[in-house]
């Protein structure tokens, strides 16, 4: 079993400490009582959902050994409009950079959302989870 903390520092103000010893702040808009310091507590939700599988990717790409140069995910989403607002379709466009097998990413990503992401575990059956990949060709610095 884990532990975590969440701690209010005034107005809407909440930071969140988890076993790692790492912290989180969350923050919400003034129209409700916030200073508008930090991310809300649904887009850490959803940052949560990129960053599991981000990792397992990346991870899963070293491991086979693919020359991935840079790595992002993009999200696309949609919530539903009523209380409690919560995320109905979430789209992950994973895109590697670098000389990468494109299908050595879809393999990673499917390794990923079927068997390691455990917030993606977490959200499917409440959200709809789909995903698109592409890999892009480093542009040089100039």
């Amino acid at each position: 079993m884990g532990t975590a903390e969440l701690s209010w520092k005034g107005g809407m103000t909440f930071e969140g400490l988890a076993a790692s010893g790492h912290a989180v702040t969350m923050d919400s808009t003034a129209d409700v009582g916030g200073n508008d310091s930090a991310a809300r507590p649904m887009e850490v939700l959803l940052f949560g959902v990129m960053g599991c599988t981000a990792m397992d990717v990346v991870s899963i790409l070293r491991k086979k050994r693919e020359p991935l140069e840079d790595f992002k995910i993009l999200a696309t989403f949609e919530r539903s409009p009523e209380h409690p607002k919560k995320y109905t379709r979430i789209h992950l466009e994973y895109v590697a950079y670098g000389d990468v097998n494109i299908k050595s990413l879809e393999r990673a990503v499917e390794l990923s959302e079927s068997t390691y992401c455990g917030a993606i575990a977490t959200v499917r059956g409440v959200a709809e989870v789909t995903n698109s990949c592409r890999v892009e060709a480093v542009t040089p610095v100039a």
